[in-house]
């Protein structure tokens, strides 16, 4: 079995990946002072980014939820994987090649964490079938992309393959690779019969079905031939893979463009996405055959940094009936969002992928142009469903869409859209009004959501209050010093060179929780003061395990300067108060002395503490003029 990594590899593995780097392909980040980065936290649903990286010291905090941590915790919790596979995936991204304890040299094919053989099984298995799709058995496969517009290079961008028509030809292959059945059944690309496991997916065109890191996770299969007995599209089960409620086609193509134009647009099928992106509609993701839910809003959200500056979703469904009734479905999920909701329909019912063959690239931008506010779409959809020609139907209908114009997020709109509603019902506007107020009151009685704490007064983790120690209070003005002092060491360590270490170090703290922390660094020593992220870990190892939030939330705090030169001043003068603040209280204790010395009878000893004070008097001048 193979040994454990050697612990100055994992430091070096730590020290010189770049964790915005990591983040960056889950969550959009963006600039929030000089060296820090904010983002809605990938841990949970937030309206505000209260998520920070700090680079520097090679850490993440959310100041929501309280998660917190280094780049092998976050791709942890965000892959799933052990501690080991974590700095094994890091090792391999910047090609560093890691040792192992005990002449080990790590885990081989049948020792890799189930996951990552997982992942490569389905990365075999999307070989395979991008290689079958140029084979004389896929005519029908190429027929039917040519026949909806897409080329061979369209295919080769998307990865389209092709599953042969037979039993066991990528049961075959995989076999020929090295997996057993056992792992194979645990893939979902295989049924199991009376005789054992068989292809799942045989003679059908073939999407890869990826995660928004780009690792193939599952597969979507179109049936091509009549004699077919299975349904339309065939898509992998659930696996401890694949979540469709979690996944989205798509995303790992658009991602960049979802984050760069803050837009997302919702479309129902493979060749929708495939048209979309042809068409120039480059932040196109479509659904796995189920509906656009709060697991996807969460990928969503992250994604358009859904923070109320900006950004659109917009929802493109079929003009049928059922097309109608996803997108109420997707406005039952509106708010959840910041970000304005929208649909686009095309008049004649088509789909991108036929309006895109019918009338060109041009038209499929057209379409997503000509959107309109989801909640538009519901206000008309409730009315059809009632007749307005009758007294009765126009009160049924007021009272079914006064919700949905209370719904709306945009109080400036709001009442125009209750005079809108007011003209479509032929009803007075007093009482249309009268009747969203009413509407809008009982939607207020529900809880509403939680708000994410700022910097500096960050939520506890779950589990509660921290044992043996009080939150400081962030009114304190000592309190806030002490924090400012401890962010400043934490953050830029070489502050601390030379004789101001032996000053910090002698500091005392008033606060007990800063105390603490400041013990934890006197305890690591100043031999690390010259690097953040070494120095910020040993600090953490050092702390008392409640405490460690806390050091994480000081560690990623933005310190308030927009520049090198800023940030050192900052530093010098938040360093300096806290001398001074020392230099204070050691005068006032050596002025009580003095007052209760007898100078005739000790004149020495009066003589003694007035130089002390004199000196002690410099010093804090001395401060003062450096600051």
């Amino acid at each position: 079995m193979a040994g454990l990594i050697k612990r100055e590899d994992i430091d070096e593995v730590r020290q010189r990946t770049d964790i915005k780097e990591v983040v960056d392909g889950y969550v959009t980040l963006k600039g929030a002072g000089l060296g820090s980065f904010k983002g809605l936290c990938p841990f949970h649903d937030e309206r505000s980014p209260s998520f920070t990286v700090r680079p520097q010291v090679g850490r993440y905090h959310c100041f929501g939820c309280g998660e917190d941590g280094d780049v092998i915790s976050f791709v942890q919790k965000l892959d799933h994987t052990s501690f080991h596979e974590a700095v094994e995936k890091l090792a391999a991204r910047i090609g560093f090649e890691l040792r192992y304890e005990d002449g080990g040299t790590g885990p081989n094919r049948e020792e890799v964490g189930k996951r990552q053989r997982l992942l490569d099984a389905h990365k075999v298995a999307d070989e395979f079938f991008r290689a079958q799709l140029l084979t004389p058995g896929a005519a029908e496969g190429r027929n039917f992309l040519y026949g909806r517009g897409f080329d061979r290079a369209a295919a080769e961008q998307f990865g389209v393959g092709y599953a042969p028509q037979g039993w066991d030809a990528l049961l075959k292959h995989l076999r020929g690779r090295g997996y057993t059945d056992a792992e194979l059944k645990l893939t979902g690309m295989f049924s199991e019969g009376n005789r054992g496991i068989y292809d799942r997916f045989r003679g059908r065109l073939i999407w890869p079905i990826r995660d928004i890191a780009g690792d193939t996770i599952g597969f979507g299969a179109r049936k091509l031939y009549e004699d077919d007995q299975g349904p339309k599209y065939l898509n992998t089960p659930e696996t401890t893979l694949y979540k469709k409620s979690q996944v989205l086609y798509g995303i790992d193509l658009a991602k960049r463009n979802i984050a760069k134009e803050r837009q997302l647009v919702v479309v129902e099928g493979y060749t929708d996405v495939m048209a979309c992106h042809l068409s120039g509609v480059t932040t196109a993701v479509a659904t796995c055959g189920t509906a656009f839910g709060a697991d996807h809003i969460k990928i969503a959200r992250r994604l358009l940094s859904d923070d109320g500056t900006g950004g659109e979703v917009i929802f493109t469904f079929d003009g049928d009936a059922a097309g109608q009734k996803a997108a109420l479905r997707a406005f039952e999920e509106d708010q959840r969002f910041v970000a304005q909701t929208y649909v686009a329909v095309e008049p004649t019912g088509a789909d991108p992928c036929d309006l895109r063959q019918a009338k060109g690239d041009s038209a499929v931008r057209d379409l997503i142009s000509s959107r309109r506010p989801l909640f538009e779409f519901a206000i008309r959809a409730s009315l059809k469903r009632h007749n307005l020609d009758t007294v009765e139907g126009r009160i049924a209908a007021l009272r079914e869409s006064a919700p949905v114009v209370a719904q709306i997020r945009d109080a400036g709109i709001r009442p125009g859209y209750a005079r809108e509603l007011a003209g479509w019902l032929g009803m007075p506007v007093e009482e249309v009004s009268r009747a969203v107020a009413v509407a809008a009151k009982r939607a207020q009685g529900e809880t509403p959501a939680s708000q994410a704490a700022g910097p500096g007064v960050a939520a506890l983790p779950a589990s509660g209050v921290v044992p043996s120690f009080n939150r400081p209070d962030p009114r304190d003005p000592v309190a806030s010093m002490e924090r400012q002092a401890l962010e400043v060491a934490l953050q830029e360590p070489a502050m601390l060179a030379g004789g101001t270490w032996e000053r910090f170090s002698a500091a005392g703290f008033r606060t007990p929780a800063y105390q603490a922390v400041h013990d934890a660094m006197r305890a690591s020593g100043p031999d690390l003061a010259g690097d953040p992220v070494r120095w910020v870990e040993q600090v953490m190892n050092e702390v008392p395990e409640p405490l460690r939030p806390l050091v994480s939330e000081l560690a990623v705090v933005p310190l308030p300067a927009s520049n090198a030169d800023g940030v050192l001043r900052y530093c010098r003068d938040i360093l300096a108060r806290l001398f001074e603040l020392q230099i204070t209280r050691v005068k006032a204790d050596k002025m009580g002395q003095l007052q209760r010395l007898d100078a005739s009878a000790h004149p020495e000893e009066f003589q003694r503490l007035n130089r002390e004070l004199m000196m002690l008097e410099m010093e804090r001048r001395s401060l003062r003029s450096d600051a």
